[in-house]
């Protein structure tokens, strides 16, 4: 992805915040550290091109700020929540967004269930939970319209196909541009099988 100067400067100073306080409290696995803008940055990055293009987001489970951190370097005008329960991770990301002069990126230290957020255009998570898990989610906090984009791996049909026992959805699929057993999901219409 081409960016202004400035963003790829703030995306360089994330990558480096992030692997300052790895060595403190475990954001990313070590197997990945040497490949962090591959296989980090470069993979939050192709989201951004399947989000509504206004409105608010929130990334649950945020972590070390993958996506959310990342989407709010590339559009830092949007409002961006974050919700994460591990304080020390929670800690992380208020310190990432002050340092990176991120000012709309809100961080929610809290579990998803109990985070108080507006309705949104776009819910995102990376590596959080299966689809089934995150779906009472995007039911729960998007607005009429919203989607849902979440990453997934070479589980991504199993976790459709149990996802679609209890919710009905609009499903695209995108190949991931970084790893080519991945596949991204964009999902609309989101509501429960009534029973």
């Amino acid at each position: 992805m081409k960016h202004s100067p400035q963003t790829a400067a703030r995306l360089a100073a994330y990558g480096d915040l992030l692997l300052r306080w790895n060595t403190r409290i475990n954001l990313i696995s070590e197997e990945t550290v040497a490949d962090i803008d591959q296989r980090h940055i470069a993979d939050c990055e192709q989201l951004q091109p399947l989000l509504p293009q206004a409105g608010p987001i929130a990334d649950i489970g945020s972590g070390a700020g993958l996506p959310g951190l990342v989407l709010a370097i590339i559009q830092p005008a949007r409002e961006i929540h974050l919700v994460e329960s591990d304080k020390r991770k929670a800690a992380f990301l208020i310190e990432a967004s002050a340092q990176l002069k991120l000012p709309m990126v809100r961080v929610h230290a809290c579990r998803a269930e109990n985070a108080k957020l507006p309705p949104l255009s776009a819910i995102t998570a990376r590596a959080l939970a299966p689809l089934a898990n995150l779906l009472p989610y995007a039911d729960k906090f998007l607005a009429r319209g919203g989607v849902a984009v979440f990453p997934k791996g070479k589980t991504a049909e199993k976790e459709l196909t149990e996802a679609a026992l209890g919710w009905h959805f609009t499903c695209e699929r995108y190949p991931s541009t970084t790893n080519s057993e991945a596949t991204i999901l964009r999902l609309s219409n989101i509501h429960r099988v009534k029973s």
